[in-house]
């Protein structure tokens, strides 16, 4: 007789079963996979030409902003080892995404309004009333890459959250 889907093959069903989430893992991997091209399209379509003037410009303005500005290396450099560290949690979001899961809620949620942010500013032709560019805004072509990766993120960790994870 043949296992019912799901069902422990082995003669020890006491055994504890590792929680397994597919999907999740490949949204994770598709998110991670769009950032990169985004940072890519970013970095070939000179974006911190329009990034550092909207920083300089709401510093003044506002007296304070929290955003820093950067020198393209540094910039670079930080994006692609950020990329890669979240690249290496992938194997955790195959099992359920436990102890991140919280974190990457907020980083699919930031990724997507990211992707509408370049969206908006190509819209406009702004990032500020003071900074123009020409449209469209870098990073504009990877943005619905972004979204849609995003989006399918969230999706997964709302299908899965009800998935218990086992050490």
């Amino acid at each position: 007789m043949r296992p019912v889907q799901g069902q422990a093959t082995s003669t020890s069903s006491s055994a504890p079963r590792r929680a397994y989430t597919p999907r999740l893992g490949w949204a994770w991997l598709a998110l991670c996979g769009a950032l990169a091209l985004h940072v890519t399209d970013e970095a070939l379509t000179g974006f911190l030409s329009v990034y550092n003037p909207t920083v300089l410009a709401l510093r003044s303005r506002l007296g304070w902003w929290p955003m820093p500005t950067f020198q393209f290396r540094e910039w670079l450099a930080g994006l692609i080892a950020f990329v890669c560290v979240l690249f290496l949690f992938s194997p955790l979001f195959f099992s359920t995404g436990w102890p991140i899961r919280p974190l990457a809620w907020i980083f699919a949620a930031l990724m997507a309004l990211n992707g509408v942010g370049h969206t908006l500013g190509t819209i406009a032709g702004r990032s500020v009333a003071s900074i123009h560019f020409s449209r469209p805004m870098p990073g504009f072509y990877s943005s619905p890459f972004l979204i849609a990766a995003s989006l399918w993120t969230l999706l997964e960790l709302r299908r899965t959250r009800s998935v218990k994870h086992t050490p």
